[in-house]
């Protein structure tokens, strides 16, 4: 068995792990990847394999960054199945369509206003390709063995990220390797806890905060004091979130703050589409998360849902306090750049950053203390606050892996880390060096190791 590393490799980002057996070629995830420009242009790029010669892919979750590729996988000759959880399967069929919208309005808003490098600005894959893939999805449940290509054998079980998050256990040729996915947080309010890994003779675990410990915070105390002060500015508090996790983890918050009186009762504006039809199937994968029926109901009651356009223009002509949820988490495209646009110049409004915010994307511009940011082609001030809360993040800290993989109680015989940038990726290999006094490995982008 062999392991290409080409993606997720120095970047938390544009995960994918091309599998190598005797008889067989497998690509587990199958992400985008975001951030600086030398990485987006990766998506452009062929990948180090033959997309015609694959004979599955197997996702570990539906995030873009672990499956936005796939549209384009499948316009470059793949043919095969994209085995999945149910869960994932039901976000792809969103979160894909989506993705391919946005491309193509991203390149016509570029065109539109001139400020494309490549004339005609093009979309990466359009709506239409999004949807042609989702005929090769082939759903299956936690826990049952199944068998995406000759010889090989896989296992999916809960990671606690997301709805139908998953670990990747692969068996071929005598050998095991599991693939961690993005490993949610064991005091996560939401989501159930992750599972113990399984055993397996190689493991590929992710290290997004590999470096750094969530702070103990009061989330729900913090968040609410952020709405109180940003309406007695008579401001707006723009959120830039994740449609999948991260916008069902903060409307759940407010849905309480708001039950207990502990906020102003203003309006709330669940401001995607996507993040709206992704709330809808949250609440029904009740195997997923840990939410009551009565929390469900109050949680999609929240929000007032703008679905069009012109619904989501209209909320920067509201003058008076209110909150806005709108995709994407990183800022990195969507309805909430124009969100953005509007109220970054104001110092009364206050944008709200939750979880990880990778380099290079306008997140991280922000959260790094920026004076202005460029918008659909143009430079704003930044007047408004920017707050951060990261207790809010849904990935496991360093700490909360090293105690999983206590838990877990397996003995791997090499560690592969991934899926964090360079300090964080190192600082996880040095603890699982002194935790455990393993083999571990940090692979380069584009790498090949042979297992065994």
């Amino acid at each position: 068995m062999h392991v290409t590393f080409a993606g997720a490799a120095g970047t938390v980002t544009g995960s994918r792990y091309l599998v190598r057996t005797r008889g067989a070629n497998i690509l587990v995830d199958c992400g985008l990847f975001q951030g600086i420009k030398s990485l987006r242009e990766r998506n452009w790029s062929s990948p180090p394999f033959d997309p015609a010669a694959l004979d599955a892919v197997v996702l570990t979750h539906a995030h873009i960054d672990h499956s936005g590729y796939l549209p384009r996988l499948v316009k470059n000759g793949f043919s095969g199945r994209i085995w999945c959880t149910r869960g994932t399967a039901d976000l792809l069929r969103i979160l894909l369509p989506d993705s391919g919208y946005l491309q193509e309005e991203e390149a016509r808003f570029a065109n539109k206003h001139g400020y494309a490098r490549h004339h005609p600005a093009l979309p990466l894959y359009t709506r239409e390709e999004a949807e042609s893939c989702l005929q090769h999805l082939e759903p299956r449940e936690f826990y049952t063995p199944f068998s995406p290509a000759e010889g090989v054998n896989v296992r999916f079980s809960r990671a606690g990220h997301i709805v139908g998050s998953s670990y990747v256990a692969l068996e071929a040729d005598g050998s095991s390797i599991c693939f961690s996915g993005d490993v949610g947080r064991e005091v996560d309010p939401i989501m159930k806890a992750p599972d113990p890994l399984p055993a397996c003779d190689y493991l590929v675990l992710e290290s997004t905060y590999g470096d750094r410990r969530h702070p103990p915070e009061d989330v729900d105390a913090k968040l609410a004091a952020l709405v109180r002060e940003t309406v007695g500015k008579g401001g707006t508090l723009v959120v830039p979130a994740f449609a999948v996790g991260r916008a069902q983890h903060i409307l759940h918050l407010l849905a309480e703050l708001k039950r207990t009186e502990a906020i102003p009762n203003i309006t709330v504006y669940l401001d995607s589409p996507m993040a709206i039809q992704a709330t809808s199937v949250f609440a029904r994968h009740v195997e997923d998360h840990k939410l009551t029926p009565e929390e469900c109901v109050r949680l999609c009651a929240l929000p007032r849902n703008t679905a069009t356009s012109d619904e989501s223009r209209a909320i920067d002509l509201d003058p008076t306090p209110k909150i806005v949820i709108s995709a994407s988490g990183m800022a990195t495209g969507g309805r909430v750049l124009h969100h953005l646009r509007r109220f970054l110049p104001e110092a009364q409004h206050t944008v709200l950053l939750v979880g990880y915010q990778t380099a290079g994307t306008r997140g991280r511009t922000l959260l790094d203390g920026c004076d202005e940011l460029k918008l659909l082609g143009q430079y704003v001030p930044v007047k408004a606050k920017i707050a951060y809360i990261e207790g809010l993040s849904a990935h496991a800290d360093y700490v909360e892996l090293l105690a999983l993989l206590r838990r877990s109680k397996i003995s791997p015989k090499r560690v592969f880390v991934t899926h964090g940038e360079p300090a964080p990726t190192d600082a996880m290999r040095r603890r699982l060096n002194d935790a455990f006094s393993w083999d571990t490995v940090v692979p380069e982008h584009g790498q090949t190791i042979k297992l065994g």
